[in-house]
């Protein structure tokens, strides 16, 4: 009774494809014990070791072209090498699910809230916010894909972003990037009335702007600072029919800290 096994019984065993097998072999990490009369390639006990290594160092992230010198000359310390660093990649991967987790849970939640507030007046409290200047732009100028390429300042993930419009009645308009610590300037920390909505054409933006300015002086609100327009870039990535989602902010005098 043989002791070996054809390829599609080291593939069940092992839990891979075939083709895998022979995608090894093809690269010179893995050969058949030999080949039967019948052209069956057959493997034994020695192979199915080899195979197992092999996928070890795969799941390590060792290249299949790496994988040859790996099993002939690597010595204790080298493995021991390789383990820490792919021990590394790993807590890098574990870090970028992490982040990618949080902000799957922040899409969401705003998601949730924008859904609820859209079109509805709110007086919100916000903290002193940081920012650094991204880009300057005439109050007439529409933000265009020419005008995002030709700045020098590169933003890493725009569309996961909040981009912040800074309207201070001059005839610049400056967008915005959140940082952490002090940047180019600050909005100081108080009451801001506050409006959400979904925006198709530029104009519905305007008259979205006068709206804000006209219900402010309805409820007799005193502004103490700049129009602040928000630009929701990944919820708009989500939306259906092409929306964009704005947050109008009003930095108001009247209104106290609930």
């Amino acid at each position: 009774m043989k002791s070996e096994i054809t390829i599609s019984e080291l593939a069940n065993l092992m839990n891979v494809s075939v083709h895998q097998i022979r995608y090894f072999e093809e690269k010179g990490v893995l050969q058949p014990a030999y080949t039967d009369n019948n052209q069956y390639r057959m493997y034994g006990i020695e192979q199915v070791y080899q195979l197992a290594h092999i996928l070890l160092l795969r799941k390590l992230g060792v290249s299949v072209q790496s994988i040859k010198i790996c099993m002939t000359s690597y010595s204790v310390d080298q493995y021991r090498q390789l383990l820490h660093y792919s021990s590394r990649e790993a807590d890098a991967e574990l870090l970028r699910l992490k982040e990618l987790q949080q902000f799957i849970k922040k899409v969401l939640h705003e998601q949730q809230n924008f859904n609820s507030e859209s079109n509805q007046y709110q007086i919100k409290w916000r903290d002193t916010t940081y920012f650094e200047s991204w880009i300057e732009m005439g109050s007439h100028t529409m933000l265009n894909a020419k005008l995002l390429a030709e700045q020098a300042k590169r933003v890493l993930n725009l569309f996961e972003t909040d981009i912040h419009y800074i309207y201070d009645g001059s005839s610049t308009i400056t967008l915005c990037l959140e940082t952490q610590g002090p940047g180019d300037f600050s909005l100081p920390e108080g009451n801001y009335l506050s409006m959400q909505c979904l925006i198709l054409e530029d104009d519905e933006l305007e008259q979205m702007i006068e709206q804000l300015y006209d219900y402010a002086a309805a409820q007799s609100y005193t502004i103490a600072g700049p129009l602040i327009l928000i630009e929701r870039s990944y919820l708009s990535l989500f939306s259906s029919k092409n929306e964009l989602h704005y947050e109008l902010q009003l930095l108001i005098e009247s209104a106290t800290k609930s």
